[in-house]
């Protein structure tokens, strides 16, 4: 017996299963007739696939002719097939469908005429190949286009041009598979038919009479007889999609119904029959079918984004108010200190002292160079005694009072330059925390490339509101990898304990595997945030031991998802040991979570942090910062550091060591922030630590790391090891994290 499982995880198995896909079509579309004679889809489906496919086509079409015996009457098709591969292999088309359809209505050209020329009807034909090479290049464009997107976007795109491109693919399939030689029923029209009905359920009115109208368009192309069958067909779509609301056993029926209704009014006849049968079978896909449908493969709505770009916009131009509001500031605060140093001490001091001495004359007029100088020197003096008086002034008859004066002066100054340091910090935070202000706006303003689904969130609003749950807003969208992600907000005193109920209740509902991210407050309200199960999930293992005499590890750490597709590991070594590192590190770690998941960007969750850390209390406190970005859909890894030690990862190999220059959080106003991205995939390990780790013990790790790849033996070994390699008198808490991604 085959184990399906273990097929699918063959690393050829997508290969193998296009493949065959590709040969299954050119078999039965070889076949096919599109308005009395062969049909070009064949030929067109080999423009435009890559190389590989196209000759899986063409494999499939010749097979399918050496068994009926009309290799000679489709020569034309399956020598511009074969002139089709051979171009690819010198000059593959990638990701261009123009050249797609060149090399397409070029090689049917160049065979029509190379065929017509042995048989001598070359200028009769010449003709009728030039306009079937130019139907057969513009369908392998638009079938190009159409498979680019789905492979770059990983949906379906019938909006704006994209719907142009998705209607002529769609139509010469119908016309094909109409014309297809199967006994009983019309394929082409089964599954029109049900395209009809998935698209009258799904999209309403407008859904079901735009699939009807394309569906009898490729039927007629095959033949008058098979469009006249089901020419009332987006009738029926347009009636069905009045039915949207129902189950879909209801619409399957009522559209069946509709169908046999109008069949009778047109004249029942022996095709009509046949048709009423297509219907039918068409319904009976439906039914099942409609149980797996979601609108995250289809893509519906235009680019008008005119709304989103007049948000953007106002936010981008809000913060660059902030940001000229706060480089004004910084530049009055200039302004104003260099002001304070220009007060005159010495006018002020003389002006004071020697205003009612008979002897200023002398001093002031006759002896001024000597008397300025003397009274410089007593303006710069920072203590005051007897055999330190300036001899310039020797002959002063009033030395006491300027003494006593410079001496006041010089406690003004003191405690002007005091209280000018204390402003000059309050003014740093508050030109800090105003650029957070500034990059927090500006990153609210990038575009989002995700695609909101409200059939997606009505549906889970009405299952939780079924169970119970009191419910303020849900928003259901696709990111760009097309996964699911809903965000479901509750009123505090309405929300559940935690997500696992709400997790389940909508995988229930939409039949995905889902997984939820924790409780997140703001005010009033709380989030959940359920996301469909992204490529990779993280594994990791940590293990800590507590410094000497120490009750409590002053190390923390995190490891969570915000659930828009993002991972991270979080480790914060507080300064020092025991409860007090704990509580920095602590209030490192929790916030950044906390920020990050409520969707602040990880730079300006640094540097809110570390003004939080600046101002919380007088006493000095800080923590380090030890950060892994791990994206979640594609595998890629960014280290993050403020302070913390070297991580050492392992990869194609070799054991890569990242350290960083930078201070830990809290303790200037201005945060130092190191990012870094690092090549990444799955089954590589990533070993992050506290500063209880030496240098000394690298070494050590780096053969433990290729010697094995179980991270519980790896972990437990540095940990319990860490003492060896600390060569100091004083040990410090130590925590080690393994990480790694599984697919």
């Amino acid at each position: 017996m085959i184990n399906i499982k273990k097929l699918r995880e063959w690393q050829h198995f997508s290969f193998a299963y296009f493949f065959a896909v590709c040969a299954a079509a050119g078999f039965v579309l070889s076949g096919a007739k599109v308005g009395g004679v062969a049909s070009f889809a064949d030929i067109s489906l080999a423009g435009a696939v890559g190389l590989p496919y196209s000759a899986a086509v063409f494999t499939g079409s010749m097979v399918r002719c050496i068994i009926s015996g009309t290799v000679g009457r489709n020569i034309v098709k399956l020598s511009a097939s074969a002139l089709i591969v051979i171009i690819k292999m010198f000059l593959e088309p990638k990701n261009d469908e123009k050249l797609c359809g060149i090399n397409t209505g070029v090689s049917v050209l160049i065979s029509g005429a190379a065929v017509s020329a042995v048989i001598g009807e070359l200028p009769q034909k010449l003709l009728f190949y030039a306009f079937y090479g130019a139907l057969a290049g513009f369908t392998a464009y638009s079938a190009a286009r159409f498979i680019m997107d789905l492979k770059h976007k990983k949906v379906i795109d019938v909006s704006d041009s994209g719907g142009f491109s998705c209607a002529v693919v769609y139509i010469v399939a119908v016309s094909s598979l109409c014309g297809a030689d199967v006994p009983v029923v019309n394929v082409g029209v089964v599954v029109g038919a049900a395209v009809t009905l998935m698209g009258a359920y799904f999209y309403g009115q407008a859904g079901g009479v735009i699939c009807g109208a394309l569906t009898v368009c490729g039927a007629f192309l095959s033949s008058f007889e098979a469009g006249m069958g089901i020419v009332l067909l987006p009738a029926s779509g347009l009636l069905t999609g009045y039915m949207r609301r129902q189950k879909p056993f209801t619409a399957a029926a009522f559209f069946a119904g509709i169908g046999f209704v109008f069949t009778v009014l047109t004249g029942l006849t022996v095709n009509s029959v046949g048709g009423i049968i297509d219907i039918i079978c068409a319904a009976g896909i439906f039914i099942p079918a409609a149980s797996v449908f979601s609108d995250k493969w289809i893509r519906t709505d235009g680019k008008d984004t005119s709304l989103t770009d007049m948000i953007n916009t106002r936010m981008s131009f809000l913060s660059e108010t902030v940001g000229e509001l706060r480089r004004e500031s910084e530049r009055v605060s200039q302004m104003l200190a260099k002001s304070c140093d220009t007060v005159n001490e010495i006018e002020e001091n003389s002006a004071e002292v020697c205003s009612l001495c008979y002897r200023r004359p002398f001093c002031w007029k006759s002896d001024k160079g000597n008397t300025y100088r003397g009274f410089a020197k007593l303006a710069e003096m920072g203590e005051f005694a007897q055999e330190s008086f300036p001899q310039e002034l020797a002959d002063c008859l009033h030395k006491e009072k300027i003494t006593e004066v410079f001496l006041k002066s010089a406690r003004e100054k003191a405690a002007a330059k005091l209280m000018e340091m204390r402003f000059s910090e309050s003014r740093e935070l508050l030109h800090e925390q105003m650029l957070i202000t500034e990059d927090i706006i500006r990153s609210t303003s990038d575009k989002l490339d995700i695609r909101c689904s409200e059939t997606v969130g009505r549906s889970i609003r009405l299952k939780l509101e079924k169970f119970g749950f009191v419910i303020l807003s849900v928003i259901a969208y696709y990111n760009s990898r097309s996964r699911l992600i809903a965000e479901v907000y509750f009123k505090a005193e309405n929300a559940p304990e935690n997500g696992t109920r709400i997790c389940d209740l909508i995988a229930d509902e939409l039949h995905l595997q889902m997984s939820c991210t924790e409780l997140i407050r703001s005010g009033n309200e709380m989030r959940i945030r359920v996301y469909e199960r992204p490529r990779y999930s993280m594994e990791a293992y940590v293990s800590s031991s507590c410094a000497d005499n120490s009750a409590a590890n002053g190390d923390t750490y995190t490891v969570f998802t915000d659930g828009a597709g993002m991972g991270y590991v979080v480790l914060s070594d507080g300064m020092g040991t025991g409860k007090n590192a704990a509580m920095e590190s602590r209030m490192a770690a929790g916030l950044f979570r906390r920020l990050v998941s409520s969707g602040v960007s990880v730079a300006s969750t640094v540097k809110l942090i570390n003004s939080f850390m600046v101002t919380k209390s007088r006493e000095e406190s800080f923590a380090t910062l030890d950060v892994l970005c791990a994206d979640l859909d594609d595998g890629r890894l960014t280290v993050i550091k403020s302070g913390a030690a070297a991580t050492l990862i392992r990869h194609g190999g070799n054991v890569l060591k990242i350290t960083a220059p930078t201070f830990p959080i809290g303790i200037y106003e201005h945060s130092e922030l190191f990012a870094r991205e690092c090549e990444f995939e799955a089954g590589d390990i990533v070993i992050m630590f506290s500063d209880g780790i030496s240098e000394n013990a690298y070494p050590f790790i780096k053969e433990l790391l290729m010697g094995g790849d179980d991270i519980k033996h790896i972990v437990d070994e540095i940990c319990t090891k860490a003492y060896v390699f600390n060569q100091t008198i004083h040990s410090d808490d130590v925590t080690v994290i393994a990480f790694r991604l599984k697919e």
